[in-house]
């Protein structure tokens, strides 16, 4: 067998040439005007579309849903915790007392973590709050 005896086995399927003369007409069944009428005309793909609605990213819209979480020193926490302790009991920290004490904004939704740089003399108790080993 040689190269120019090769057939292919399927058959080629041949398009019709409309808009060329003949029996058609003017208008070769394609109507008057519009997208469907016109040469190379080609249908915006679905695709396209969907991407195009989607919202992006940048922007006042696309805005963090969440506040960035808070960082608060031992160090920071002192002078505050001095103010609220007795001698009988500890001092319990939430982010309510964060609030009552007007280290945290009282619209604040996002979390609170505790860091361990200073110190302090007043026995304290944290609830709800993260809170790192050094702490």
């Amino acid at each position: 067998m040689q190269l120019h005896e090769l057939k292919n086995t399927k058959k080629e399927r041949i398009h019709k040439r409309i808009g060329r003369g003949g029996k058609r007409g003017s208008y070769s069944g394609r109507g008057v005007k519009g997208q469907h009428s016109r040469a190379g005309r080609r249908l915006r793909p679905a695709e396209r579309d969907l991407i195009m609605r989607l919202p992006k990213r940048r922007g006042f819209a696309n805005k963090e849903k969440r506040d960035k979480e808070m960082v608060f020193n031992l160090g920071d926490l002192s002078l505050s915790l001095k103010a609220h302790a007795n001698a009988k009991s500890p001092v319990t920290l939430t982010i309510a007392f964060l609030k009552e004490a007007e280290l945290v904004p009282m619209n604040y939704r996002g979390g609170v973590k505790i860091l361990g740089m200073g110190e302090v003399q007043v026995p304290v108790v944290v609830d709800g709050l993260k809170i790192s080993k050094s702490a």
